[in-house]
């Protein structure tokens, strides 16, 4: 467990596939177990604790057999994870890239038929270049939003956002969002 034990400072990420930052392994005052103390760096960015055991364990993939990591939290390794995301990134350019060629050499009849029927701000969002531009485009429509929407958002996004009221579903989309838009331009460069 030594060679397991979390730092203060260090990025984990969850079998769930959240990331935490360790704040630092505290003491039990009275029963002396020892405590991990990590802030989620996502949402509301809440900090929580978890026994130091349970923290280090193994995935229990009795239960949860799709998962393919095997400890509950694995560190990140940061120069990995930017890597990983300008890689994401770069793709994304040159499907960007490979896309607006493709609309040049199309008639433009054809282009404006691609997205006849489709929901106006999904089309504002999927054409969106940055996490901030997707995010405006969600707080522009507090007040058209549907379950339908929401689902939608989310596949783009590659993110799962649990049934519920939809207030509280759009919440947690923009919470997303805004995450990304944090994570992408502070915490990578």
């Amino acid at each position: 467990m030594a060679d397991r034990r979390p730092q203060t400072g260090e990025i984990y990420r969850h079998f769930k596939d959240k990331l935490y930052q360790i704040v630092g392994v505290a003491t039990h005052s009275e029963t002396k177990e020892e405590l991990v103390i990590y802030q989620a760096l996502y949402g509301t960015y809440g900090i929580y604790a978890r026994p130091l055991e349970m923290f280090v364990s193994e995935v229990d993939h009795e239960k949860y057999p799709q998962v393919k990591q095997k400890w509950r939290f694995e560190k990140v390794d940061l120069a990995q994870e930017t890597k990983h995301t300008e890689a994401k990134q770069r793709e994304s350019k040159q499907i960007s890239a490979v896309a607006a060629e493709a609309e040049k050499q199309e008639p433009s009849s054809d282009s404006s038929d691609e997205w006849a029927g489709a929901d106006p701000h999904l089309v504002a969002f999927l054409e969106a270049d940055t996490y901030e531009a997707k995010y405006k485009v969600l707080k522009s429509m507090d007040n058209e939003i549907t379950d339908r929407l929401v689902n939608d958002f989310a596949v783009v996004l590659d993110v799962v956002i649990p049934e519920g009221p939809l207030s509280d579903r759009f919440a947690q989309l923009k919470q997303c969002v805004a995450t990304m838009c944090r994570y992408e331009t502070t915490r990578l460069r």
